[in-house]
């Protein structure tokens, strides 16, 4: 089956909607006026090279670095204008973050790397760990819960990853280049199991890539170089007219 097989509708209320998005590091722009929208249930790639701003852009969207310019709209809220604390409360529930290499505690066993956000929100370990081997065996590592990351092999760690950001249930998934340490095989498996869990459970992914074949699995893409917006499908109409 086609990776864009059984895509969702593109219509629809977003579910996060940035506008104008501009953020530096010094002299260095790495956003340099970005907007998009992220429908629920849509899965939405990022491209670019390195450098291009897309890692800058699912920084400023997850909350976790404020944008110098622009506007990021979740659930009625400007996350620009949250505290610090309302913050990491979406990043716990509501947004779940799959980077590169797992970023696994390596002194915690795959069931209790996927509990960890679960126990953070006061669920009780006895529940935590059953949800956590729930979602080990949806993404067919259940047979590694008791090993610890640096005992499995990467696509292994990558999925125990994904159920980690996966397991409170959340409505966004910000995916950084979550296939970039895997073999060609390993990254398919990893996007099929997040593809096949985001369809099944209504949750949009923001996917950072490089890979065009990764890309594929995605229902839009939107092209980053040098922090602006320079293709694809993903960008509002506004900007896509403003920087042709």
């Amino acid at each position: 089956m086609s990776p864009r097989e059984e895509r969702p509708s593109s219509e629809g209320t977003a579910l996060i909607s940035a506008r104008g998005l501009k953020k530096s590091y010094g002299s260095t722009e790495a956003l340099r006026g970005v907007s998009l929208d992220l429908r629920a249930g849509e899965v939405l790639a990022v491209t670019g090279t390195s450098g291009s701003g897309k890692s800058t852009l699912l920084h400023c969207l997850s909350g976790i670095v404020r944008p110098d310019e622009g506007t990021i709209a979740y659930g009625g809220e400007l996350l620009g204008r949250l505290p610090e604390n309302r913050l990491g409360e979406l990043r716990r529930s509501d947004f779940g973050v799959v980077f590169q290499f797992g970023q696994l505690i390596p002194e915690l066993t795959a069931l209790d790397n996927v509990a960890l956000p679960l126990l953070l929100a006061g669920v009780h370990r006895a529940p935590a760990h059953q949800r956590a081997g729930e979602w080990l065996e949806r993404f067919g590592v259940r047979g590694q819960a008791s090993l610890r990351p640096g005992a499995m092999s990467g696509g292994q760690g990558q999925r125990v990853a994904l159920a980690r950001a996966l397991v409170t249930g959340p409505k966004v998934v910000f995916a950084d280049e979550p296939t970039g340490a895997l073999d060609t095989l390993a990254g398919e498996q990893v996007m099929t199991a997040l593809v096949h869990t985001a369809r099944e459970s209504a949750t949009a992914v923001l996917l950072i890539t490089h890979d065009a074949q990764i890309a594929a699995y995605a229902d839009r893409e939107l092209g980053l170089s040098d922090g602006i917006v320079h293709s694809g499908t993903g960008a509002v109409q506004e900007v896509a007219r403003g920087e042709g």
